[in-house]
């Protein structure tokens, strides 16, 4: 078995996921609270045909460099990086941005609790604050009731709701955050999930503990940086050429072989 042949298609193969991560970062440039994710790659396991470094070579003596061949390499993870984004200002006053560490709670349709960066949020019928799904918010967001005539949030969560006659109410929100975000899987419609490997969710008041400030009239932008997007995309092309060639190599090789006896 010519182990170049299989080593450079694993490697092909681990450029592909690379190239498709890239790119579906660079499709979502402009996705409010996108997080860019990156391709971490393992070799495999190693063949010793010979002997291994620390063997004895007799007499005492220990081998100090053994015989080892690989066999390719694979992608082990893709992971979220959660830096932060760039902050905009929207001037709509249900936009609220997360600057810091932390998530808003949103209610799914079944009635389970995903977590999202996309502070892009709007008033339904009932005066509830939702997502752009229409998916409920929940960090003690509270409905607007009718005739509030503006609505303030500090940035240490605390929503002040002014009605036409001047009287106030104040609710508190509240964000959540994980002691390993990169393990929280992706939903899609800049939701995620809770995962055992994320841990459970820590809740607190922003601004506060190490929780990141609540910003309104702003929206977080993906944190996507194109220039760098595009220098990852570049050497993802060149690695894949370079293994497409070491398959070409090897098959000249085996063909000069095959026609050794002519």
């Amino acid at each position: 078995m010519n182990l170049s042949l299989y080593s450079a298609a694993t490697g092909m193969e681990a450029q592909q996921l690379n190239l498709n991560t890239i790119a579906n970062n660079l499709a979502n440039v402009n996705t409010p609270g996108f997080k860019r994710s990156k391709v971490e790659f393992q070799d495999l396991l190693y063949q010793k045909p010979v002997r291994a470094a620390g063997t004895d070579s007799g007499g005492g003596n220990l081998v100090p460099a053994g015989l080892e061949v690989g066999n390719g390499t694979r992608v082990a993870a893709t992971t979220k990086v959660f830096t932060q984004g760039q902050l905009t200002n929207t001037g709509n006053n249900f936009d609220v941005a997360i600057q810091g560490d932390g998530f808003f709670q949103v209610q799914r349709p079944d009635g389970t609790i995903a977590y999202t960066r996309d502070g892009s949020f709007k008033l339904n019928a009932e005066g509830a604050v939702v997502t752009t799904d229409g998916l409920p918010v929940l960090s003690g967001f509270q409905p607007v009731p009718t005739g509030t005539s503006s609505v303030n949030i500090s940035q240490t969560g605390l929503a002040t709701m002014t009605s036409s006659t001047g009287s106030q109410s104040t609710y508190q929100i509240t964000l959540s955050r994980f002691a390993n975000p990169s393990g929280l899987t992706s939903l899609g419609g800049n939701l995620y999930e809770e995962t055992p490997a994320s841990g459970s969710p820590d809740v607190g008041n922003p601004a506060t503990a190490g929780f990141g400030s609540t910003m309104q009239g702003y929206t977080e932008a993906s944190n996507v940086n194109i220039v760098e997007e595009m220098v990852n995309l570049i050497t993802a092309q060149r690695a894949y050429e370079i293994n497409s060639k070491a398959i070409q190599s090897s098959d000249e090789m085996l063909q000069n072989i095959a026609q050794l006896k002519r």
